[in-house]
């Protein structure tokens, strides 16, 4: 079993050496470190970036050192990548940063809708439910372009709309379909995210319907716990596990999925 998305304090997680052990303490393989980024040129995102320290654009050599360091005696494997907010309008500054980086892999996300991470309630609280539809529209959109961009292993929580109540349940048939096709035909592949399975959502990404959808569809998953401490690690892991073998799934190893392995 490998955790191909878990955040160290290079962005909001725990200290590198802590969330190793703890992958090791739960009979994981191998975990990767997929820390946020984001290099939109767009000054909101470069005040989100200051506030919450997600600046593994200016730190990543930094935390590769402290991965090589740590690769020496660690239980598991050790993946050094990345978390990256994805817009179509920022795709070539992405492929730029990743290309000049060189990520063991990438994974990527969509988190912002009408200039707003999708996490903010009160943002979405008070638009018309015809808004609200209409930004879930555009997420799955924006969902479908970073498949098609090409750009990333991993799809990371691609219904990550459903955390916010204003925006759950507006996603459709149709929404799961596009994104199907898309992943049909890309080298991307979704993760099974854990995220915000044993906290107050209690959903795996992607949810019931929409996994149905993809595995009906003949698309690979792979793993992610999306741990930012270790305690959380272990009981995440065991959910995926059993979800995994209720389904008869068997996850995708990063050597089918990475871009540079």
């Amino acid at each position: 079993m490998y955790d191909y998305h878990a955040h160290t304090n290079y962005s909001d997680g725990a200290f590198l050496r802590w969330m190793v052990d703890a992958a090791a303490d739960a009979g994981l393989d191998g975990v990767g470190f997929a820390d946020h980024c984001n290099v939109s040129p767009e000054s909101n995102a470069r005040r989100r970036k200051r506030a919450f320290g997600f600046n593994l654009d200016l730190t990543h050599e930094r935390r590769r050192e402290a991965i090589e360091a740590v690769r020496e005696d660690a239980a598991v494997d050790v993946f050094d990548a990345v978390e990256m907010d994805y817009d179509p309008a920022h795709e070539d500054a992405i492929a730029a940063f990743l290309d000049e980086a060189g990520f063991d892999y990438a994974v990527g996300s969509v988190h912002e809708l009408d200039g707003a991470n999708v996490h903010t309630r009160p943002h979405f609280a008070d638009k018309p439910e015809s808004e609200r539809r209409a930004l879930v529209d555009r997420y799955f959109e924006k969902l479908v372009a970073l498949v098609e961009s090409e750009l990333f292993a991993i799809a990371a929580h691609p219904d990550l709309i459903e955390r916010n109540p204003h925006l759950r349940g507006f996603a459709t048939e149709d929404h799961y379909a596009a994104v199907a096709d898309a992943l049909r035909d890309s080298r991307t592949v979704p993760g099974i995210n854990a995220g915000r399975l044993l906290d107050d959502y209690g959903e795996f990404h992607p949810a019931p319907a929409f996994l149905d959808r993809l595995v009906d569809a003949g698309v690979d998953v792979t793993v992610g716990t999306d741990s930012h401490e270790p305690d959380a690690i272990a009981p995440r892991v065991r959910e995926i596990e059993a979800e995994l073998d209720r389904r008869g799934l068997e996850a995708v190893r990063i050597d089918r999925v990475a871009k540079n392995a």
